[in-house]
């Protein structure tokens, strides 16, 4: 969901940035990039080890998130481009079609409602939901259990590194649309697609995509 369906990534990062400035931790910006596309118990480990204050994390994470909360209030939370046009090839296709967010599931839904498109997915897993955090294949193989597919009949669209990793590690085929990362050697290595952006996977369905 977030850097994929909504530009939540950039905006939580900007309530970081000015958070931890508030409060005089440097080096945010780096520290966030390493906590997208993990769940919150993750987020909170790398927080605690990059900074070694338990007390000042706990005070960052409650700025940082009631400044996205303003912001959220303001409508300042975009959807990424080509959203509703996926949706509608997928449904006019006949594809079910699940979120599986590393968010907190009340979280998930409260967004994906909020913005009108709840009723485009079948099935929604937050990380709360799942075991083990990406990269490791949990939340998506229960998004597979839930939809009543395969997992080798699966698709996942991320933009996240270990997004991209969780999803090959399930046995998915992974399309990267980048966000605020652009895929390394690493990561082209292992999505079986790139994609600029949600509109050209729209194009991708259009012209012929597997059926999954």
């Amino acid at each position: 969901m977030d850097g994929v369906i909504f530009d939540s990534e950039r905006l939580y990062i900007e309530c970081c940035e000015e958070a931890a400035e508030a409060l005089g931790m440097e080096r945010i910006t780096e520290a966030c990039y390493r906590c997208i596309g993990v769940t919150v118990d993750v987020t909170v480990r790398i927080l605690n080890e990059a900074y070694g204050d338990a007390e000042l994390v706990r005070e960052f994470r409650r700025r940082a998130g009631a400044l996205f909360a303003e912001k959220y209030r303001a409508g300042l939370l975009q959807m990424k481009p080509g959203v509703t046009e996926l949706l509608g090839c997928l449904k006019e296709r006949g594809i079910r079609t699940a979120v599986a967010s590393s968010t907190a599931t009340e979280i998930v839904e409260r967004e994906l409602t909020d913005a009108g498109i709840r009723d485009g997915f079948a099935v929604v897993v937050g990380g709360d939901q799942a075991g083990r955090s990406k990269p490791n294949p949990d939340i998506f193989l229960k998004a597979a259990e839930l939809l009543g597919v395969s997992p080798s009949d699966c698709v996942v669209i991320e933009d996240s590194f270990n997004g991209i990793r969780a999803a090959k590690a399930a046995g998915m085929t992974a399309v990267m649309v980048p966000d605020l990362l652009q895929p390394d050697e690493e990561i082209r290595a292992l999505a079986d697609t790139v994609a600029e952006s949600l509109l050209q996977v729209a194009e991708l369905v259009r012209g012929g995509m597997p059926d999954r």
